[in-house]
């Protein structure tokens, strides 16, 4: 236990069988259960976890036979968790990526601050550049501005950071079974905590990069996650300002939508023909394009600063 909270884990475990050892066995005393997800590896990973389980009477071995993505290996750890009574589910993978000295100042911001949810965030580190790689910062800076939006923590950074805990109580009041099954969790989960009102925060952590090879294509990974956000935005803005709780910052978003669509795009289109056609500029179309582009560019910004002071607690 952890000042008198009893603490879950869960380690989703793909082809680490070169890693898992290390981080099993570098988990802290306090941790009252590890339920290890072994997701389909096709390496040592399930036989390396078997042998820790026998030193080892906290490892709850969830087992599956094929490869089922990241999502649903965290799915079925905290289904496992919520169903017990632990008060506090951590993840950390199980590369070995996640220091554990870091687990206490996480489970403080819960336990001592009220928060509901704690992510860690590499991005406060202070040797930050001289640790992560250079495309893993700069991705991680694209999907940070992104997640902003989708799931409306606009103070947070390092969204795709795994390392987390939640609160059992929170756990259950969330659809966490219908999480995305692959990468892109982060931003779902952070959705359905902004839907309900729970307080979500950052909490520095110490990046590590050791021996682990990434199974994420960046780019590929960038361009899925941005469309998810995509949807997860729409999902949100529906489900927080017109279903649970009125708010006229759907107004403005509607309202730059149906401008951009009927008519910053077709007079857009239409200012090149015209320009191409007739080698001049068409005045009345461009005040008409550039009028409608202010009119949307300050019905954004009205609605993004009343979604960022709807979302401020102390």
């Amino acid at each position: 236990m952890y000042k008198d909270k009893k603490i879950a884990v869960v380690i989703p475990a793909y082809n680490e069988g070169g890693l898992i050892t290390d981080t099993l066995r570098g988990m802290p005393d306090f941790l009252d259960t590890l339920y290890v997800v072994q997701d389909g590896s096709t390496d040592d990973t399930l036989s390396r976890i078997l042998a820790e389980q026998q030193n080892d009477g906290r490892i709850v071995l969830i087992n599956h036979k094929v490869n089922m993505g990241l999502g649903q290996s965290l799915i079925d750890g905290y289904k496992a968790s919520k169903a017990s009574d632990n008060d506090i589910t951590v993840v950390m993978a199980g590369d070995n990526q996640m220091d554990p000295d870091d687990l206490p100042n996480l489970l403080d911001k819960i336990i001592e601050e009220g928060f509901d949810y704690v992510k860690g965030n590499r991005l406060l580190h202070h040797d930050i550049n001289e640790i992560m790689p250079h495309y893993r910062l700069i991705g991680n800076t694209i999907l940070t501005f992104m997640t902003k939006f989708a799931t409306g923590y606009f103070f947070m950074m390092d969204p795709q950071c795994g390392y987390t805990a939640i609160k059992n109580s929170v756990l259950r009041q969330i659809p966490i079974e219908k999480m995305v099954k692959g990468y892109g969790y982060n931003a779902d989960i952070l959705c359905m905590l902004n839907i309900r009102g729970f307080k979500v925060a950052d909490c520095e952590v110490r990046p590590v990069y050791g021996n682990e090879k990434s199974k994420i294509k960046l780019m590929k990974y960038i361009w899925n996650t941005g469309l998810l956000q995509i949807k997860l935005f729409l999902r949100r803005l529906w489900q927080r300002y017109v279903i649970r709780d009125f708010h006229p910052l759907i107004l403005f978003y509607i309202f730059a939508f149906f401008n951009t669509i009927f008519i910053i795009i077709p007079f857009t289109i239409r200012f090149f023909i015209m320009y191409f056609r007739e080698g001049e500029v068409p005045k009345t179309t461009l005040t008409i394009l550039l009028f409608t582009l202010m009119i949307t560019i300050q019905s954004i910004l009205f609605a993004i600063w009343m979604d960022m002071d709807y979302h401020k607690y102390k």
